[in-house]
């Protein structure tokens, strides 16, 4: 008999304090659809690619933790480009969204807020550079493009074998969180 496998992660729900403030910043800040909603239950489902899965998020009403409880460590979404990921840094500055911290962790670059819950939300692209895990630098996306890829490249040359745990911790001005 052949051991069941998973194929991968099909979705995550999560309890909000608020539905339709969760709601609108999945919808209008990280950029997912809304494919089905039970108001009367307090449900709403969501999806990045509502073509292929119904829906990878779904926000229930009926948080019942205080905003300091750790409930989720973090839900992170995947980026095709890291000018994606750049457009997620402009947009989550625009709209004075909370960051945590932007980091390369050598195989990625990722963009670490916190949504209106308090949960944190990743954003992140795959550098298709292979480094030993965990792996943490702290990266200004404020520099050039070009410039930033190349020290990340380099970065993994050195350390990707090993794993490196650096300079972790906020990566925007204080005047920008």
């Amino acid at each position: 008999m052949k051991t069941p496998a998973v194929a991968r992660l099909g979705h995550v729900g999560l309890h909000v304090q608020d539905l339709e403030r969760a709601k609108a910043f999945y919808r209008d800040i990280i950029g997912l659809t809304v494919t089905d909603e039970d108001p009367d239950r307090g449900m709403v489902f969501m999806s990045a690619r509502p073509e292929e899965e119904h829906h990878e998020l779904l926000l229930c009403r009926g948080r019942n933790v205080d905003s300091d409880a750790k409930v989720v460590q973090q839900i992170s979404f995947r980026c095709n480009s890291f000018e994606d990921v750049l457009g997620f840094y402009r947009r989550f500055k625009q709209h004075g969204v909370k960051f945590d911290m932007i980091l390369s962790h050598g195989n990625a670059v990722g963009v670490y807020v916190f949504d209106p819950d308090g949960n944190r939300i990743e954003t992140y692209w795959n550098t298709g550079l292979k480094a030993k895990q965990p792996y943490g630098e702290m990266v200004d996306l404020e520099s050039p493009p070009a410039e930033l890829l190349r020290h990340i490249e380099e970065h993994v040359a050195k350390y990707g074998e090993t794993g490196f745990v650096g300079n972790r911790g906020p990566s925007v001005p204080d005047s920008q969180k």
